[in-house]
């Protein structure tokens, strides 16, 4: 039995763009079809482990300061929308024959993801080639033919699109990457090393986040996934910033829920968001 659809995506619009600053959050989707959870191996709050939870609503402020903002409503664990429609795991569905090595979906964690934080699996067995084929179809394509779409309508209206791609990454991944002596950083931005984003679009991102007091780093220990390697054209006008936010800066990692301080580290994004959607022009003004 098919699992019963659920929205893939949420798009809301400003009502007047103001630039070419796009926001997208393709992992904080919390929605699992009765069916998926039914046949997993773990309860619903380990499942949620994999979600880049209540990233969207950081950055809800975008629409009404000017910018779209793409949210997932599918969740990370049902299916990885910043993976390749291709990168399909032999491991967790049936009928797929071994492909060249590839990392993400080695480590279990491909377009239909095999395991959650920690490597603990998922499912109990295997799915058809059949299911994955219709979960992709049902909730990929589409929240990457809005991404598309947003992405050709804003270069088209301002003459580029800068896609801000939002994320969250455990705190102890930040700790196990930190180097002795450094401090750690609140914030990751990915642009592939140069390749998905402009050294001015990375500088600006940067400064907006630095300006509001956070660490910042570049890419590492995240460079960027799939949806950078993919969009990101600099040459092209179109650039694309992962960012990852540390989860300890604003939610209860193991409860899944948000923070005393939630309100206030989102009013403080909200900041960041406006500085990033301000247009260059006005910027060079007001300074």
């Amino acid at each position: 039995m098919p699992d019963t659809p659920i929205n893939a995506f949420l798009l809301q619009r400003p009502q007047r763009q103001a630039g070419p600053v796009i926001f997208a959050s393709p992992h904080s989707g919390r929605d699992y079809p009765v069916e998926f959870l039914a046949r997993a191996a773990l309860d619903r709050q380990a499942i949620r482990s994999s979600e880049d939870a209540f990233v969207d609503r950081l950055f809800d402020a975008a629409p009404r300061l000017g910018a779209p903002l793409l949210s997932a409503c599918a969740a990370r664990a049902f299916i990885d929308l910043n993976r390749a429609a291709d990168e399909l795991d032999p491991a967790v569905i049936d009928g797929i024959a071994r492909a060249p090595h590839n990392p993400r979906v080695s480590s279990g964690l491909g377009v239909i993801p095999r395991v959650v934080a920690g490597g603990r699996p998922i499912y109990r067995g295997k799915l058809t080639l059949a299911e994955a084929t219709t979960r992709i179809s049902r909730y990929w394509h589409p929240y990457h033919e809005a991404l598309a779409g947003l992405i050709d309508e804003t270069r088209r209206g301002f003459g580029q699109a800068v896609l801000i791609d939002c994320h969250s990454m455990p705190h102890e991944a930040i700790e196990a990457h930190s180097r002795p002596g450094h401090p750690r950083p609140d914030i990751v931005l990915g642009d592939r090393y140069g390749v998905a984003a402009g050294r001015d679009v990375m500088d600006r991102v940067e400064a907006a986040f630095a300006g509001a007091g956070l660490r910042v780093a570049r890419n590492a220990p995240f460079a960027g996934a799939y949806i950078a390697q993919a969009y990101g054209r600099p040459s092209r006008g179109v650039h694309v910033v992962q960012v990852e936010i540390d989860r300890a800066l604003y939610m209860d990692e193991a409860r899944v829920e948000p923070l005393e301080g939630f309100a206030a580290f989102r009013e403080m994004l909200s900041g960041v968001v406006a500085e990033l959607v301000q247009p260059p022009a006005a910027a060079l003004a007001a300074e």
